[in-house]
């Protein structure tokens, strides 16, 4: 027997409920601030902390461990490089950076590359000078790439551990309670959806939140509820929201890239899959995004409206959905100031986490509830593999992103590309980084011709029935290079600098070094 501090004699064991614990008067012993035995009704628990450097030590971060970061400011994120940087001053050394997406702005990660700060890195896309180093062999060990479905699943089935995530939030209350907006207080570092941020704060050891705007508690709904929250250290600023919009989420206006988006809806019109209720994506990049343009006037002429639109949500989903033609948005990723306006003031503008949206485990996610998906490419070869991740001359410069994820799952997966770029073709006998595979890509839609994947007779007897004309790939292969030539082969050497996965984690392709 031991007794309790109430004096309670307490079995040391039960047959059937194993050891018991005899009250010891504390009144909270977890990842807050202990707080005292004695009760003050004037001293409120909190988690925020002095300074960054406390929380790096209050975390348990040592040498060797991953710590992930998410990349909702894309490049105008300010978090990655302010923790490294502490972290490099306490001398933490090999670690793992899981980040969800890397941009032009984390070039100071080169320096703790070469410092030994950082030993590895996983993440889905990269840019910048520090993908161009990489690309060159500037790592031991290569980067590892996962889609954004792939990296969710990858930490909720533990294959991808985080032992601390740095997340920047708009909002926060002392306890944790996050938001990628903000009801009250500032709202000027408002990104919107904190979809990639979720599943780390879900499943992390430890969850430091950094944030330049505490907010009286509890702060409702929130995206990151406090329960899955150890350390809040406030500081003067998290990112710059411009730098959301940019790069590959720019608004188009070039008459290619519209001739092209113009066909792709003509494509989704003809497919059988544009009926009432029906559901869609589009994906990164100039035509991708314009699509959207053409198919407000298709729904007003056939008298339907489109259930959900999921993904990366831009201003004109936004717009549609405030129209009243798209019944609700699903948002993993906000990619413009309407896009994060939206989250505040729309009812059915929901936030979901990356693993919701697109985790390819067996509960499923909303990317295979899909009807089509508008995605990108920087190349395409005859056998319909798609590259989104190196340029024409093998440097790494984009991401894989929900590419392979969202082509997966839709009933039906468009790519837009023009024909040539510059003067380098964009369709391949193969593709220098297969990030998609061909078997999921079902159209290839060009300003100079449409290609549809021969497995997909069904598809092309729709086009055909609807006048819309149709050619193999090799018939556009060989357009371009009456264009432009055949492209000399990039020159690679041995090493091997990224391995690019697939969904479930399997290897789909390697990058090796780029030769100087």
């Amino acid at each position: 027997m031991n007794k309790n501090i109430l004096g309670v004699d307490v079995p040391e064991s039960i047959s059937g409920l194993g050891k018991l614990k005899a009250f010891n008067g504390k009144r909270f012993s977890g990842t807050a601030h202990e707080m005292p035995n004695i009760k003050n009704p004037d001293q409120r628990m909190s988690k925020i902390v002095d300074n960054l450097e406390s929380a790096i030590h209050l975390s348990g971060l040592k040498d060797g461990m991953t710590i992930s970061f998410h990349h909702h400011f894309r490049n105008g994120d300010y978090i990655v490089n302010l923790v490294l940087e502490a972290i490099a001053k306490l001398g933490i050394k090999n670690l793992t950076v899981a980040s969800s997406s890397l941009t032009d702005i984390h070039r100071p990660m080169i320096d703790h590359i070469k410092n030994g700060v950082v030993y590895r890195i996983e993440t889905s896309g990269l840019r910048g000078e520090l993908a161009n180093q990489i690309s060159h062999g500037l790592m031991e060990v290569p980067i590892v790439f996962r889609s954004h479905g792939g990296r969710a699943y990858s930490i909720a089935s533990g294959e991808l551990k985080i032992d601390v995530a740095f997340l920047g939030v708009p909002s926060t209350d002392l306890f944790g309670n996050a938001n990628g907006f903000s009801r009250e207080g500032d709202n000027s570092s408002a990104c919107g959806s904190l979809g990639y941020a979720m599943v780390d704060a879900k499943y992390a050891e430890k969850v430091v939140l950094l944030s330049n705007n505490i907010v009286p508690y509890p702060n409702t709904p929130c995206a990151i509820p406090q329960t899955d929250v150890d350390y809040i250290v406030e500081i003067d600023a998290i990112g710059d929201p411009k730098g959301i919009m940019s790069g590959a989420t720019r608004y188009s206006t070039n008459p290619k890239e519209l001739m092209i988006a113009k066909a792709a809806a003509d494509v989704m019109e003809a497919s059988g899959y544009f009926e009432d209720g029906f559901s869609f994506q589009t994906g990164t990049g100039g035509s991708s995004l314009a699509v959207t343009r053409f198919l407000k006037e298709k729904m007003i002429r056939k008298g339907i409206k489109a259930n959900f639109a999921l993904g990366g949500i831009t201003s004109q989903i936004v717009k549609l959905h405030e129209e009243g033609f798209i019944r609700k948005l699903l948002d993993v990723q906000s990619f413009d100031q309407d896009a994060v306006d939206s989250t505040l003031k729309n009812e059915f503008h929901h936030i979901v986490d990356a693993h919701f949206y697109a985790g390819p485990g067996v509960e499923g996610a909303a990317v295979d509830q899909l009807d089509m998906v508008v995605l990108s490419a920087l190349e395409i070869d005859v056998n319909f593999n798609v590259n989104v991740l190196t340029g024409s001359d093998g440097v790494i410069r984009g991401a894989v992103g929900g590419h392979p994820d969202t082509s997966a799952g839709a009933k039906l997966a468009i790519i837009v590309a023009p024909l040539v770029r510059g003067r380098i073709p964009s369709i391949l006998d193969r593709v220098n980084t297969i990030c998609t595979p061909g078997m999921t890509v079902d159209v290839l839609v060009t300003e100079q011709g449409i290609a549809v994947n021969p497995a997909r007779q069904d598809l092309i007897e729709r086009l055909n029935t609807a006048g819309i004309k149709t050619e193999t790939i090799e018939a556009l292969k060989a357009k371009a290079e009456k264009i432009v030539g055949h492209p000399n082969p990039i020159e690679y050497g041995d090493k091997i600098v990224g391995i690019v996965t697939f969904r479930d984690g399997s290897v789909i392709d390697v990058i090796r070094q780029v030769s100087r």
